[in-house]
């Protein structure tokens, strides 16, 4: 039943993708981000992203819609860190097996560059905030419901085979997905949607405890105090988030501030040793390797020659250390500076969209794009979600934003209705 109702509602967003690419890629990312094929039995094994991206491609090359090609100091990094990836590809200690996750990064990166091409109106940027507040948030909203008619005595897991398919993973989407609600929550007109995305928002939170993940804990708490610090009403914002935190941690078990505990202890806990021995076989490897190791570079042979405890395997569960790992400090420096550069650019929305009623929303998005990154930045140093597209997708909304106000596009949109 579930494939005779997805496969004509993805056969038809292929198509519309020819038509009107804009929507081509809203459809990728719905796919991308919340794989609902995985629920199917047929179309799981089918390659039902690829259709698509395909469909935008053409789209491309046939649509009538307006196209924007520019560059930014964001997309010259990212195509820098993409070209850098190609770059030591070859040097990759186990290449075939580093070729498979090369192809798997490079299309979503290629992805997201589209995005930047084909989006770039306010209902654009909004329909996408939409999109990834959806695909994430249904196992939020999934996830807190078990949480809370559980008592949180089970982990919450991510749909299998995708990126979030850990609890950890899932948690730190999760985190970061809260804050695109709020945006939403902060530029919709309706009550009823407004009363919605305050029900999701504390399910997804519920669902990110419930995850028993110590580093989404710990992302969590990161994003509280970036949302705090960026509201404008920091006593009543203040009130609300401390009656909500003790509302979701008092259904959490005593198994659960058990394993959050030991974030102190952290010399005592088997995998928090494993993971700091994985960060300084990532150094190591970086420092012999210039071009790093590829993109598999967990294995034993590595470890023996790296770890200080060859006998310890683990992954390097942080974005920073994987990707100095796997890519070396040039890889690490340019991805650190693509995220400078997002926070930056967030920032400068923030600010300067506060200055005209047409952009008070732009003031919005920038502030929780800011805390979406803080979320990340802190929650990824404990995670494996290095080239996960959700972030990457946090980063088109930054751009679109910037562009969007820079070009005056209220002026336009005003004036000439966008194109279906």
């Amino acid at each position: 039943m579930r494939d005779w109702v997805l496969a004509p509602i993805i056969l038809g967003l292929a198509a519309y993708g020819l038509l009107h690419p804009w929507l081509g890629i809203l459809s990728w990312t719905w796919v991308s981000i919340m794989n609902p094929h995985a629920y199917s039995w047929s179309l799981r094994s089918m390659p039902v992203a690829a259709a698509i991206a395909i469909s935008i491609l053409l789209g491309l090359l046939l649509t009538k819609d307006r196209r924007n090609f520019f560059l930014t100091r964001e997309t010259v990094v990212l195509m820098l860190f993409m070209l850098w990836m190609c770059i030591t590809l070859p040097f990759s200690f186990y290449f075939d097996e580093s070729f498979g996750l090369w192809n798997r990064v490079m299309k979503i990166d290629l992805m997201v560059l589209v995005a930047m091409v084909v989006l770039y109106s306010r209902k654009h940027i909004t329909m996408l905030t939409w999109v990834l507040a959806g695909s994430i948030g249904f196992y939020g909203v999934k996830g807190g419901l078990f949480t809370l008619a559980t008592g949180g005595s089970y982990m919450v897991w991510g749909p299998e085979g995708s990126y979030i398919e850990g609890n950890n993973e899932l948690a730190l989407a999760l985190v970061m997905i809260i804050p695109l609600m709020r945006f939403l929550h902060l530029t919709t007109e309706s009550v009823w949607i407004k009363r919605g995305l305050v029900l999701s928002m504390l399910l997804c939170a519920a669902a990110a405890l419930g995850s028993q993940s110590r580093g989404a804990f710990l992302a969590i708490a990161a994003m509280v105090s970036v949302l705090w610090w960026r509201s404008d009403k920091k006593i009543v914002v203040a009130g609300l988030l401390v009656v909500a935190g003790v509302a979701l941690l008092s259904f959490m078990p005593e198994q659960w501030w058990a394993r959050m505990g030991t974030i102190s202890t952290y010399q005592e806990d088997a995998s928090a040793v494993g993971r700091i021995n994985a960060w300084w076989m990532a150094w190591n490897l970086a420092k012999a390797n210039f071009f790093g190791g590829g993109f598999m570079v967990y294995m034993p042979d590595l470890f023996a020659l790296y770890a200080p405890n060859p006998l310890d395997i683990h992954a390097a569960h942080s974005i920073y250390f994987m990707v100095l790992g796997e890519h070396g400090f040039v890889g690490l420096f340019l991805f650190l500076l693509l995220w400078f550069f997002v926070w930056r650019s967030a920032g400068r929305l923030r600010i300067q969209a506060k200055k005209l009623p047409q952009t008070q929303w732009l003031s919005h998005l920038g502030a929780m794009c800011q805390v979406s990154v803080a979320g990340y930045a802190v929650g990824g140093a404990f995670l494996s979600l290095s080239y996960y597209d959700l972030p990457y997708n946090i980063l088109v909304l930054v751009v679109l934003g910037c562009r969007w106000m820079d070009g005056q596009e209220w002026v336009n949109e005003a004036a000439k209705p966008a194109p279906p």
